[in-house]
């Protein structure tokens, strides 16, 4: 089962390698990643995205709560949630496809960042499954390259 977790850090040098030690030294795979300075600027946060079952995530959290610069550890299982991740992704933009793709574009919401002779660069948020349909759409117009930032979540209310 995929979980969410949000850790708010101390925002200090090494941080993000001894988290990221912990995940791999345990044999745990971290499937996203994002950091960020809060609100106050000695603070961070990461929202991290794992597999594994409740024992696993349980582990998981007692570690990170054993780090000295972590200051809070949520899971986000059974919480109510706010999650997006941004996306940009360059794609070939020939004649026959230009109409295509800036349907596509004004479907999902999504914004055109740059434009190039022969190609579009493409910014848009969403959940993850808005993410991939879009991509998925845009496949047969060509993708030439792909950025994501993985899943960024707050708890609601």
């Amino acid at each position: 089962m995929r979980h969410t977790i949000s850790v708010l850090v101390e925002n200090e040098f090494g941080v993000l390698s001894r988290v990221a030690g912990l995940f791999s030294g345990r044999g745990f795979n971290i499937e996203s990643l994002s950091v960020a300075e809060t609100a106050d600027p000695s603070i961070s946060r990461m929202t991290i995205v794992t597999s594994g079952n409740d024992q696993i995530i349980e582990q998981i959290i007692k570690q990170l709560n054993k780090l000295v610069p972590v200051i809070k550890v949520v899971d986000f299982s059974g919480v109510e949630i706010v999650d997006r991740e941004l996306l940009m992704v360059k794609v070939t933009a020939e004649d026959d496809t230009r109409s295509e793709v800036l349907r596509l574009v004004d479907i999902f919401r999504a914004k055109i960042v740059d434009v190039a002779p022969r190609s579009y660069t493409i910014e848009m948020t969403g959940g993850e499954g808005k993410v991939d349909a879009f991509l998925e759409l845009l496949r047969p117009v060509g993708i030439k390259d792909i950025v994501r930032t993985g899943k960024i979540a707050i708890a609601r209310g």
